[in-house]
């Protein structure tokens, strides 16, 4: 018998399973792993998170966990200025009957806001898809794609749904700040009604000029804005949107019942004070906070901050002394507040020669504008929104164009290198007349609108009541009476 023939058919069978198997094995085999960085790479990435500069490809889309906590911190203090903070330095202001009142509007603030930035808000502001200087995009909608990864526009260290939180902090405080002027006469209902429509008509746009990549006056990063001014921390978006729409609201609502007959004076200034050093406190995770890392330029707006605070406040109650014989505690943390407010667009641009000037300033003009221009006017701006943020914001945005410098923020050359020193502030006034229009115009028609609509004030009986009851069914305060 010829075993040849199957001795080589079975050697055939074995050699094309092995190839076989060879084949499975060969095709299962993983990708080879990326190439790890070199150590030139790995130093350049470590000197980028130290300098707060960009990490290059070694370490794209990797939060920098200092950078990283500082801005969670700096969101905490930011909510903190709120809740607690704004809604007991203005409860303290009130009247008892009104405590819960602005704490209410406080709160309302915080969930109403939330919502609108989570769903268009953030997109809107630091978007780009639009390609327009007025609004930012839709990508952003819902948070869809804000993870924990970077965004390159705007930080290389810190993840992008933590400076989402970050700068909605911003937005929860700014309608907020309208409240101390409308105070104890509008109801619950038109206020969140109100603040809804303004933070489109508004806050949104303004915040895009101001801070967002491709933003009609943001100087400092839109090599093609079309005003190049700067702010820091919110000098314009925050303060001059919110003061002058205070004003024109309160304008449009009319007075108090009472006012200019009947005394209204705070009812609790241990609150008051209490609020002022809460406001003080979370003010450093506004303005340091603000530099979006942690870096030389927010150790630099930490310390303009507390400078420029200090002398305002020690201002602001030196001249109540010189002036009427005595130094109140509201008078140091109205000075406070107001050197908070000033400091706020300059606090990252300007040395501490700078915010001393600035706080003697701050101490100074809301000073008048409270005593002097609301008595002369006879606006009843209830807790001096207008004379302090208004008044502030605006002093405090055209100071930063005279006082910025670029020896301690180097952003300042990036685009402006030739006008800083020199006519920044032309640039500033700009931006200050197109802030001060869009509130203005804007809180008019929709007040307005509001009015006729649902109505803006309770009815006499209820004011006279006091909206704690009337608008939430509770009170500040339940005496009993011994037994």
């Amino acid at each position: 018998m010829n075993t040849t023939l199957p001795r080589l058919l079975r050697i055939a069978a074995l050699t094309g399973l092995a190839l076989l198997f060879a084949g499975s094995a060969f095709a299962q085999t993983p990708a080879a792993a990326p190439t790890a960085p070199t150590p030139d790479e790995r130093i350049a990435a470590l000197e980028a998170y130290v300098n707060n500069t960009d990490p290059g490809k070694s370490l794209k889309d990797t939060p920098g966990p200092g950078h990283n906590g500082w801005m969670m911190t700096s969101s905490a203090l930011v909510l903190f200025m709120t809740l607690p903070g704004l809604a007991l330095f203005y409860g303290g202001l009130v009247r008892k009957k009104n405590v819960l009142s602005v704490m209410a509007q406080c709160l309302g603030c915080a969930g109403l806001v939330t919502i609108l930035w989570w769903a268009f808000g953030y997109s809107l502001v630091f978007g780009k898809n639009f390609n327009s200087p007025f609004l930012g995009g839709s990508e952003y909608f819902f948070l869809k794609g804000v993870t924990s990864a970077p965004n390159g526009d705007y930080a290389y260290w810190v993840s992008q749904n933590v400076f989402a939180m970050y700068q909605l902090m911003f937005a929860i405080i700014t309608p907020a700040l309208i409240v101390g002027a409308i105070a104890e006469r509008m109801k619950f209902s038109a206020i969140m009604l109100f603040i809804t429509v303004w933070m489109f008509a508004v806050y949104f746009p303004l915040a895009h000029m101001v801070w967002g990549i491709t933003g009609f006056m943001n100087g400092v990063w839109n090599a093609g804005a079309a005003i190049k001014a700067i702010d820091f921390a919110g000098g314009t978006v925050v303060h001059m949107s919110s003061g002058w729409s205070a004003l024109l609201l309160c304008l449009i609502l009319g007075p108090r019942l009472g006012f200019g007959k009947t005394p209204m004076p705070p009812h609790s200034m241990v609150l008051c004070m209490v609020g002022t050093g809460m406001l003080w406190v979370g003010w450093y995770g506004f303005n340091a906070g603000s530099a979006v890392a942690a870096d030389g330029v927010a150790a630099n707006a930490f310390t303009t901050t507390t400078l420029a605070t200090a002398v305002a406040s020690f201002v602001w109650a030196g001249l109540e002394y010189v002036t009427r014989k005595h130094a109140s505690v509201l008078g140091f943390c109205s000075g406070a507040v107001a050197g908070l407010v000033v400091v706020t667009p300059a606090c990252g641009f300007i040395n501490s020669t700078g915010a001393i000037i600035v706080g003697v300033l701050a101490g100074a003009v809301p000073f008048l504008a409270c005593t002097k221009l609301k008595g002369f006017f006879k606006y009843d701006d209830a807790l001096d929104t207008f004379g302090v943020h208004a008044i502030g914001g605006t002093l405090g945005a055209f100071l930063t164009g005279v006082l910025a410098t670029a020896s301690v923020n180097g952003n300042l050359t990036t685009n402006l290198k030739d006008i800083v020193g020199k006519s920044l502030w032309l640039e500033q006034l700009k931006a200050i007349g197109l802030t001060l229009a869009l509130s203005v115009v804007a809180t008019v028609v929709i007040a307005y609108a509001l009015k006729a609509v649902i109505g803006l004030r309770p009815s006499a009986d209820e004011e006279q009541q006091g909206l704690d009851l009337t608008d939430h069914g509770e009170e500040g305060y339940i005496m009993e009476a011994k037994s």
